[in-house]
């Protein structure tokens, strides 16, 4: 069976352009203005855009911490994903200590594998150190990852001595490493003031104060500078305040290549939610938490100008009732938020549609970028002849409303509940497979795995 998409608007970082596109199986067979083909069923897309199915490269299913596992399985996850024009994610698949790298990606796959509606791809966070690991890692950025995780905080952290091993071996490797960048010793000192100060730490408006912009910038620039000696790429992902943003600048004039992330919550949203009544305020605890409203307009125009790569969700969902573990100590609330569904949505609409960005520089960030900074490209992130027909068919005067009533994730709240929103994914194509439709799921759980080691 041919499937012919006619009379649609291909999206790309070069351009729009008009034309239609030829699927055969899983795969675009051509692309080309005004294509005939006698046995394909045609796909009317008048007045829609045609994006690359967009890739989400930051999340945490099945990801247990603080005590729980994350509300959003695979199953639900990945569904709400798809829902809103995600086709592929990459997730942070977690080598707890002890476990070699083949373990915890073992321990990944029995999560994801046949529960997955959208194809999936595995980042190794790294968090045990040795020999052993060292000399495993060859095999595993050869043939199943080429992209691995470092944390600068919690308990998966590890110290400079380690970054600087690991950023070498992976130099080594052609592996690259994302950075969750936070300075430990400033937050943990915080929240021992704020204890000591005040006898407790129930009030959630004290928790942006432990883990300030200067945290994030501190840790910014310590990696940087331990990358700069290595000589070698890093990413810092999920990034959220100017002062970070002005670390990376700094080592760039400098000659060194860092690669950012954002994530909507950081353009959208500001720490006036930790003001709101406790059980709301922690529906918003995330780590680096929400900042200062004047970051978000320093960020879109980091975006404007192509000075970040991507923009992921970080959608790591907990339910109303889970969030509460934080009632008696908010250091105890599980930090995260879902996302998954509404990222393409949020960028449309905020970016688009409030000219801060165009729709070729949205297919950049949420298709095309990620799937070249992690091998998936060119059968990932492009609408070419040979690549995989991941095709997200946006309606641009679609009107809608954001409701968790709505959403597909086992999230209980949406933390953009009542935003209206003008453009949609109409239809979303999983190789070639109709899955989705105005936010209904029609198929689920045809996900495949992609390996994207550098072989």
């Amino acid at each position: 069976m041919k499937l012919l998409f006619k009379g649609g608007t291909v999206v790309s970082g070069d351009g729009m352009k008009k034309l239609d596109l030829l699927v055969k199986g899983e795969k675009i067979l051509a692309a080309g203005e005004d294509l005939e083909f006698r046995d394909a069923r045609i796909v009317d897309v008048r007045g829609k855009l045609l994006f690359p199915g967009f890739i989400d490269a930051h999340t945490h299913m099945a990801l247990e911490v603080s005590s729980t596992v994350t509300a959003d399985k695979f199953e639900t996850g990945t569904k709400a994903e798809l829902a809103g024009g995600t086709t592929c994610i990459v997730d942070y698949a977690t080598q707890y200590q002890g476990e070699s790298l083949r373990e915890a990606l073992n321990n990944w796959h029995k999560k994801a594998d046949g529960q997955s509606s959208c194809d999936y791809a595995f980042h190794l966070a790294l968090t045990d150190w040795n020999e052993e690991i060292s000399r495993e890692l060859e095999e595993i950025v050869r043939k199943e990852t080429c992209s691995f995780k470092l944390y600068m905080t919690y308990d998966t952290m590890v110290d400079d001595e380690t970054m600087y091993e690991i950023l070498s071996r992976l130099k080594e490797l052609g592996g690259i490493a994302g950075v969750h960048c936070e300075n430990n010793g400033i937050i943990q000192a915080r929240l021992k003031e704020v204890e000591k100060t005040k006898g407790e730490r129930t009030n959630v408006a004290d928790y942006p104060w432990t883990r300030p912009k200067e945290a994030e910038a501190e840790a910014i620039g310590r990696l940087l500078k331990i990358a700069k000696c290595v000589d070698t790429p890093v990413i810092v992902v999920h990034l959220s305040t100017a002062a970070g943003y002005r670390e990376i600048l700094r080592a760039r004039e400098e000659g060194q290549t860092v690669y950012i992330e954002t994530c909507p919550q950081y353009l959208l949203m500001d720490e006036s939610k930790y003001l709101l009544p406790a059980e709301e305020a922690r529906h918003y605890m995330i780590a680096p938490p929400l900042r200062k409203k004047k970051n978000q307009e320093v960020l879109w125009q980091a975006l404007k100008e192509g000075r970040i790569q991507t923009i992921a969700t970080d959608h790591c969902s907990f339910t109303k009732e889970q969030k509460m573990m934080g009632a008696e100590d908010f250091s105890k609330t599980p930090c995260g938020m879902p996302g998954a569904e509404e990222r393409p949505a949020l960028i449309w609409q905020f970016g688009v549609n409030g000219e801060r960005i165009t729709a070729e520089q949205m297919c950049i960030y949420l298709s095309e970028n990620p799937a070249k900074l992690y091998k998936l490209y060119p059968w990932k992130g492009a609408l070419i002849p040979g690549s995989d027909a991941d095709i997200v068919v946006w309606n641009p005067d679609t009107e809608w409303t954001m409701t968790a009533e709505d959403q597909q994730s086992a999230c209980d709240y949406c933390p953009m509940e009542g935003t209206k929103i003008c453009g949609r994914a109409e239809q979303v194509y999983l190789r070639g497979r109709l899955v989705a439709e105005n936010g209904k799921i029609l198929e689920e759980k045809t996900g495949v795995y992609i390996r994207h080691g550098v072989e």
